[in-house]
């Protein structure tokens, strides 16, 4: 979707079109430490952009219309947009709440061909809640993504089996999925300006710079994506990873940073109507160095207290050897549905189960507040007690 938040804030309110619309934090007249969720075109023309420090959005556009944001309204309009995707083709994988893939390989000629698919989808979704979508039609999942986001917005890019190469290396490195500014700057400072420059350097030499990332990247550079697009149903895990704008080697803002993503976890689960067994830690070092822990509980658990606490287990079963943090994640796996109702068959005494209701009394309310108000409105302490 394009700016999906502030094009939802504009739809429900035609007073804001053609303004400078912000979604995120409170800036508090440039005192705010939150970010940008997204915004209008028109802001984006001052330089403002996602994940922007929202006290720098003030700086660069004092004179924008900032909104923290209504998540209870754009999850509403996100289901109305799954159900047209999901007449189109029923393996639809959401990426987040305002981006999907979906595999038509079986479907499109229902629909008069690959080509016709994504203009119909787009009539459907102006015609059904006003505003505008950007497609981009591709052999594989990252050439697709690439290509929905080079038009913006209201774009539509195909991409041909045999057009891989020419579409792809002309592009800038930081386009390719995996490059952020740090791998961006060390791509540059080795005269790699461009994906077909990546795609020229033997994957060994790539691997002896950045590990098995390197690899990776080696691979994305040459069109080679072989992820399948998952069902909804069919997603194995849930997690959230965080890049730290400088690599850090403090503690205590690793600990901070992993008990929030725990939360974000948590929520999302919950959200599923999931629980899972399984929690995930993953720390990648300043030289690119990439490590994971898990481990595996008994019976499954939602709660942020219990995410965090595993992972906290996880990373000290980790060898930093003085190198600082440049990211880390939290994700959950072996995911199970269960009721609301239903409780832990290893909580022996009353005192236990007693405990556990209280929690899933207080994230449930805790869930409630973040649908209507946004997930920033309520944390729990750095301290997760």
């Amino acid at each position: 979707m394009d700016a999906f938040f502030a094009a939802v804030e504009m739809l429900d309110n035609p007073g804001l079109r053609g303004k400078p619309v912000v979604v995120g934090a409170d800036p508090k007249d440039g005192k705010g430490r939150g970010v940008v969720s997204t915004c209008s075109y028109e802001a984006r023309r001052y330089g403002i952009r996602s994940a922007l420090p929202i006290s720098e959005a003030f700086r660069r556009c004092p004179d924008a219309v900032f909104l923290q944001g209504r998540m209870e309204r754009y999850s509403e309009v996100s289901k109305d947009i799954r159900r047209i995707l999901q007449d189109f083709s029923p393996d639809v994988e959401p990426l987040s709440i305002d981006e999907a893939f979906l595999d038509v390989t079986g479907s499109a000629h229902l629909f008069g061909g690959k080509y016709e698919v994504p203009k119909q989808i787009k009539e459907r979704v102006r015609r059904e809640t006003g505003l505008t979508a950007s497609f981009g039609v591709a052999p594989n999942k990252m050439l697709a993504k690439i290509a929905s986001d080079l038009e913006k917005p209201d774009g539509l890019v195909f991409v041909e089996e045999n057009e891989v190469e020419s579409f792809l290396h002309p592009l800038p490195v930081e386009k390719l999925w995996g490059v952020g500014p740090k791998t961006e700057d060390a791509l540059k400072s080795l005269g790699m300006k461009t994906i077909g420059d990546i795609a020229r350097k033997p994957p060994e030499e790539l691997e002896n710079r950045f590990g098995k990332h390197g690899r990776h990247l080696s691979r994305l550079s040459r069109g080679i994506d072989s992820r399948p697009v998952e069902k909804e149903e069919a997603v194995k895990s849930i997690g959230h990873e965080r890049t730290f704008q400088e690599d850090t080697g403090d503690r205590e803002i690793i600990r901070k940073t992993l008990a929030g993503l725990s939360e974000q976890v948590a929520y999302r689960l919950r959200n599923s109507g999931m629980k899972a067994k399984t929690v995930c830690t993953k720390v990648r070092f300043e030289d690119f160095d990439t490590c994971t822990r898990s481990i595996t509980w008994q019976s499954p658990k939602d709660t942020a207290h219990e995410i965090y606490e595993a992972a906290a287990d996880n990373l000290t079963r980790v060898d930093f050897r003085g190198r600082k943090v440049r990211l880390i994640g939290v994700s959950v796996s072996m995911l199970e549905r269960i009721s609301a109702s239903q409780t832990c068959l290893f909580d022996f005494d009353s005192e236990s189960r007693s405990n556990q209701e209280k929690w899933q009394k207080l994230c449930r309310k805790m869930d409630a507040m973040k649908s209507k108000y946004g997930e920033e409105v309520l944390k729990h302490g750095s301290s997760m007690d």
